[in-house]
């Protein structure tokens, strides 16, 4: 008897009063959905449950849809004829989804974008601190068991992000430094001060755009290649796989490639410059009439190991800030090629932001304590 097909009628006086029937149970759901949404939408005074004869949480909750969709603002749909076996769990339903939705502020559209800037920027340098973090122990667990340092994928990693990256930065440089010397003699010859061209190459290059465009380059080369891989293994499991096996994959993954970065920086910056500087050398000889021998002179008196220094300090930071980057957007990709491009893209963008942030920073700090 409990296994009625379900029914639903309404009586013909106004208001109605629904009458259900028989077994309204998650067995016969379907054909509870479509009583429900074939009943006409007119207000019902009660609904009578005295002859079903079954009832659990899906029969439950669609009475007191009937109920909430029947009610007016004065007055609610009453459930009568309600079995004591039955009365808790429909009161258990009249709690559920009473909460109204949040109402959506309206303010200014200035103000909405910034606070969603400030909410973004907050998940940035939560991520950032984390892998930070995270490094830091693997170092001191590197330190305190020297051993365990895979010392063979670092020593791979610093060749390709080192060795094989010299040529395209030494000519990348070269060609800076030749523009920019070119640009100097032009301007300056209306003056007759061509040799502060020496001046300008010479400090330019060594204090900030042989370490910059060094590490703009590596971000865009190295930092997005960082990023692929470590995606491409997020991708494939690779990465639960050694968390299953028991490794660590900051250590076995990440600090080999962030210690071959902040080891190889700072001497791709040392060949970027030597190579900007030539570049303006070879221009000052070509464009500006100025022998290779008055060029070094000059170029001795204008620059000092001060901002050869101010240059390469700068180096390990910005390749610490590249690959904490590279390798945090690596492990966010997701399982689709779709997220492992937008990850790689926004690698790319944010090293470069963050590395032009960083530059500007050192050369306000360095310029505040007099070097």
């Amino acid at each position: 008897m409990t296994d009625t097909a379900p029914q639903l009628t309404a009586t013909d006086d106004e208001p109605v009063t629904l009458c259900p029937s028989g077994a309204w149970t998650v067995a016969h759901v379907e054909v509870l959905e479509k009583l429900c949404d074939g009943l006409p939408p007119a207000r019902a005074r009660a609904i009578d449950l005295s002859r079903v004869t079954a009832l659990d949480t899906v029969g439950a909750w669609l009475f007191e849809k009937l109920a909430r969709r029947s009610s007016s603002p004065s007055a609610r749909t009453a459930l009568v004829g309600v079995s004591e076996s039955y009365a808790g769990l429909l009161r258990e339903m009249q709690d559920l989804n009473r909460s109204e939705p949040p109402r959506k502020r309206r303010g200014s559209a200035i103000l909405e974008i910034l606070e969603r800037m400030g909410r973004g920027l907050a998940v940035e340098s939560t991520s950032f601190l984390q892998m930070l973090g995270a490094l830091g122990i693997a170092l001191l667990g590197v330190l305190r068991h020297p051993r365990s340092l895979r010392l063979t994928s670092t020593i791979y990693q610093l060749y390709k992000v080192g060795w094989q990256a010299i040529p395209i930065m030494a000519l990348i440089t070269f060609l800076i430094g030749a523009i920019i010397a070119q640009q100097g003699f032009f301007h300056f010859r209306k003056f007759g001060a061509e040799s502060y061209t020496v001046d300008m190459v010479g400090i330019l290059v060594l204090r900030e755009l042989g370490v910059l465009i060094v590490a703009i380059m590596v971000a865009g080369r190295s930092g997005s290649a960082y990023t692929a891989e470590l995606g491409s293994m997020k991708m494939r499991e690779e990465i639960d796989a050694l968390l299953t096996m028991g490794l660590d994959p900051v250590a076995v993954l990440i600090l080999p490639r962030v210690a071959a970065l902040v080891i190889a920086l700072p001497i791709l910056s040392f060949i970027g410059s030597m190579a900007g500087l030539y570049g303006g050398g070879v221009v000052a000889q070509v464009y500006g009439d100025m022998a290779p021998t008055i060029y070094i002179a000059r170029l001795h008196e204008a620059v000092s190991v001060t901002s050869f220094k101010v240059g390469i300090l700068k180096a390990p930071f910005m390749a610490l800030v590249i690959g904490i980057v590279a390798c945090s957007e690596g492990l966010r990709v997701q399982g689709s090629a779709e997220s492992l491009g937008r990850q790689t893209t926004t690698s790319v963008v944010k090293s470069i932001f963050l590395v032009i942030v960083l530059d500007g920073l050192f050369a306000v700090f360095f310029a505040s304590i007099g070097m």
